[in-house]
């Protein structure tokens, strides 16, 4: 069960990540990668910083959107280069 739960907060990572960073989505498989690396990303950001985005379901959503939003921007940044 909680396999599903970590992938339903990597979709509404990804898919609120591209939709403020005005990709507008990535289809479902996309947004659930870029939401699962985001994740990643944003708790290892967090961790360094000592940044707490709190526990729970909405603190996981929210780390995970701000490291897929970071990693939407490296990959434009990758791509314009």
């Amino acid at each position: 069960m909680e396999f599903v739960w970590f992938l339903l907060v990597g979709l509404i990572a990804g898919w609120l990540a591209s939709v403020l960073v005005g990709g507008g989505g990535m289809g479902v498989v996309g947004d659930i990668i870029v939401g699962i690396i985001g994740a990643f990303l944003g708790g290892w950001l967090f961790g360094k910083l000592g940044i707490s985005a709190g526990g729970g379901m909405l603190g996981s959503i929210i780390t995970a959107t701000v490291g897929a939003i970071i990693l939407i921007f490296l990959l434009r940044l990758v791509r314009r280069a």
